[in-house]
């Protein structure tokens, strides 16, 4: 019996180690260009910059490991006053739906839901980033950034394949940075911190930016830099997908759109610039055919890891009230496995 005993958890120890292991010897990098939306998405038209890891899951939204044997990776960007950390990661679902899995995404969205959602997931997870306010509601700050995306804003992926090696190279890095929030538009922003994961992944792969963005980084111009660096690299197997807002009454994203792009393009600003400097206005319109002009993909698929089910969605909304699946605790996987190895060594120990 006592044999029996320890081959059976023997066996158990192995099953978990082996559920648990990295298996992917290939995984891939996607910088994720995020349309703008809001107030300021009105003023500032540039949009959004993040980096979609598939290799790659957190431990927590400040610690990163190589993924289990069925996640699906984890979004790492930069956003303003965010607890005072550079950088937070967020698995993929949560980062863009606010809910564990892709079952639970709701067909369509309104505010209501979009706010529930969140707070939500920030009970759950984010309390040490975006504790409740003293009457226990939620609080103000970029943190809504961080999850939920996906209902207001369409978004854009360019993928580029890596190996072990640069996936852990990746998850060194960042581990061992100084994630302290230096944020800054114009040097410092969240498409420099993009540009900084794909650079140090691909050395000398991303220049910093064009004479059309007025020599800063935005997103759309990351996006043309690494589009051409794919197509110059077959063997990285670049592509392209699409992740859509979410249907519902919430307002829709704009079109992103590079800083010198958005005074070209606009005639409230390319007008009066003519008129007053015509040589400024035509060096900025050649500035822009000549490095700024970049299409975003639109007929690119939807990224494969969000096809949705056929059958109803965990989330229902009848007669003004919503119905949310139940969310299970976290890393229970983990916590079974964790019981069965010391069983095993106190055995050993025994004997």
């Amino acid at each position: 019996m006592p044999r029996m005993r320890q081959a059976a958890n023997f066996l158990a120890a192995a099953l978990c180690i082996a559920l648990l292991a990295p298996l992917r010897a290939h995984a891939s990098i996607s910088l994720l260009v995020e349309e703008p939306f809001g107030a300021f998405g009105a003023f500032n038209p540039t949009g959004h910059a993040a980096v979609y890891l598939d290799n790659i899951c957190a431990d927590s939204p400040t610690r990163l490991r190589l993924c289990h044997t069925g996640e699906l990776g984890v979004v790492v960007s930069r956003y303003h006053r965010v607890d005072g950390y550079d950088w937070v990661a967020i698995p993929l679902i949560p980062y863009l739906y606010a809910v564990e899995h892709v079952e639970d995404v709701p067909q369509t969205a309104t505010v209501a839901l979009e706010k529930q959602l969140r707070d939500r997931y920030r009970r759950a997870h984010l309390l040490n980033l975006a504790p409740s306010k003293e009457d226990g509601s939620a609080p103000g700050g970029e943190w809504i950034q961080l999850i939920g995306s996906s209902y207001d804003r369409q978004i854009y992926g360019f993928q580029l394949e890596t190996t072990r090696d640069q996936d852990e190279g990746i998850i060194a890095r960042l581990n061992d940075s100084h994630n302290h929030g230096q944020f800054n538009l114009f040097y410092r922003n969240c498409a420099d911190f993009a540009r900084s994961i794909l650079r140090s992944t691909y050395p000398g792969s991303i220049p910093r930016n064009s004479m059309s963005d007025f020599w800063l980084t935005t997103p759309k111009h990351l996006a043309r830099l690494v589009s051409k660096f794919g197509e110059k690299n077959p063997e990285l197997k670049f592509h392209t997908f699409q992740i859509p807002q979410v249907p519902g009454s919430i307002p829709r994203s704009r079109r992103v759109d590079g800083i010198g792009e958005s005074l070209v393009r606009s005639k409230k600003y390319i007008v009066p610039l003519a008129f007053f400097s015509p040589t400024t206005a035509l060096s900025l319109m050649a500035a822009y055919v000549g490095t700024g002009r970049f299409k975003m993909p639109k007929t690119a698929p939807v990224m494969a890891q969000l096809q949705l089910p056929s059958e109803t969605v965990g989330i229902v909304i009848a007669e003004d009230r919503i119905q949310l699946p139940v969310t299970p605790p976290p890393f229970v996987e983990a916590k079974m496995c964790s019981i069965m190895v010391p069983l095993l060594e106190a055995e050993g120990g025994g004997n």
